[in-house]
């Protein structure tokens, strides 16, 4: 919103954003690997079946980095809109109206007139404004967390297969594995949402395993 022409963030990547990533991540490589017999599957099955995870997580890396950084392009370019949009209104309470707007409504609501005005004041004065929006190294680094976090994300349920010879226990290791995860994942979100991180980790496991399960119901 505005306040991000007044003091862009240096984190790259918000909690929220790192965590939806890694869900991301596991939801797509067990999509695989729940998917998978082992029933009669030898080293080349289990092979292809991992070159086929990472690649999968890979491609989808890059696409969702893509997406990451058109949603930035997009944020910079609305940001600049509404700022020129305040500089031209002449009717302060339009002008308030559009601050009130980038605001989270509980801020908001307990802003009067009078610092509404100094708000509208202060980025009316404000300079070094770009005219257009542009990618900054921070989105692009951004970006780069977006693929390695959804690409490394397979490693973790990957390693059983790597390192243990029978399938079968490869599989009950890999899926003790994505439990961890997925409960890890739930507790984080839990933290940064104000629930209790241990109930929401233990719903992430049920949530997690539930969209595995439609995914691959749904050919996915």
């Amino acid at each position: 919103m505005l306040e991000n022409l007044i003091n862009p963030s240096e984190r790259l990547l918000e909690p929220m954003e790192r965590i939806s990533e890694v869900l991301f991540g596991l939801i797509m490589v067990l999509t695989f690997t729940c998917s998978f017999s082992v029933a009669g599957a030898g080293r080349d099955e289990i092979r292809e079946m991992l070159i086929g995870a990472l690649g999968c997580n890979l491609a989808w890396g890059v696409i969702d980095a893509v997406f990451y950084l058109m949603g930035c392009f997009t944020a910079e370019g609305h940001n600049i809109l509404q700022l020129r949009s305040l500089r031209t209104l002449s009717d302060p309470r339009d002008a308030h109206r559009v601050i009130a707007g980038a605001l989270p409504p509980l801020v908001a609501s307990v802003l009067n007139p009078a610092e509404f005005e100094i708000i509208r004041e202060r980025l009316s004065e404000l300079q070094g404004v770009p005219t257009q929006p542009k990618l900054k190294r921070e989105h692009w680094f951004g970006a780069f967390g977006v693929f390695l976090i959804v690409f490394l994300s397979t490693f973790p349920v990957a390693i059983p297969f790597l390192f243990v010879h029978e399938p079968r226990l490869a599989l009950r290791l890999l899926n003790g594995i994505a439990v961890v995860l997925l409960f890890v994942v739930g507790y984080r979100f839990g933290h940064h949402a104000g629930r209790r991180p241990w109930t929401m980790g233990a719903l992430m496991v049920i949530l997690g395993s539930v969209m595995v399960a439609i995914t691959i119901a749904l050919g996915g």
